[in-house]
């Protein structure tokens, strides 16, 4: 872990754990981990959102070896949230709406491994959900004359947080570059 500081800098909550008990984590990656945390920690319902990787191998990441592409690593956002409040349907059409998912290993003008869509799911309720979703959006694209998605869907494994200057970056950098937007394809993933 290369966090010095737990709290989250939105709302003081531990990114790391005492999560409340019931509640669910969703780990996705959709390209910059700066403009997606934002999309996330703005959501009624989520209780705390970090950054770090994942997908990858070798131990103890950072970014410099996360940007070299010899890890595999994803820049990813762990998600923990409350599903009385938000569904785990509504995160994921969250996750499709905003981020390209038919790029592959980039977003926009950001390219390399780190940058792929990606989804690690928890239990087979999760996995299910996030299949049918990505068929769902697949089918909405292909309408759109869009390539296929590319979005990985995998069983959760190994988080490791980010650095702490790159958790809640957005809003301790308002004007901070982020390539995280709509892509205007509506994803049928019910509400």
């Amino acid at each position: 872990m290369l966090l010095k500081n737990p709290l989250n800098f939105i709302n003081g909550r531990s990114m790391t754990r005492g999560y409340p008990e019931g509640y669910e984590q969703l780990t996705i990656g959709m390209g910059c981990f700066w403009g997606a945390e934002r999309l996330y920690w703005k959501i009624p319902g989520v209780y705390v959102t970090s950054v770090g990787y994942g997908g990858g191998h070798g131990e103890n990441p950072n970014y410099e070896s996360i940007c070299s592409g010899v890890s595999g690593h994803a820049e990813l956002v762990h998600i923990v949230f409350d599903p009385n409040i938000v569904s785990f349907d509504a995160l994921l059409k969250i996750f499709f709406e905003n981020h390209d998912p038919t790029q592959g290993n980039r977003q926009g003008n950001d390219r390399g491994s780190q940058y792929r869509s990606v989804l690690f799911t928890r239990g087979k309720s999760q996995a299910a959900k996030a299949a049918a979703a990505r068929a769902l959006y697949n089918d909405a694209y292909t309408k759109a004359a869009a390539p296929e998605i590319t979005t990985q869907i995998m069983p959760a494994e190994t988080y490791h947080f980010a650095e702490d200057y790159h958790q809640q970056y957005l809003a301790k950098n308002p004007g901070g570059y982020c390539a995280i937007g709509p892509t205007g394809v509506v994803c049928p993933v019910p509400e």
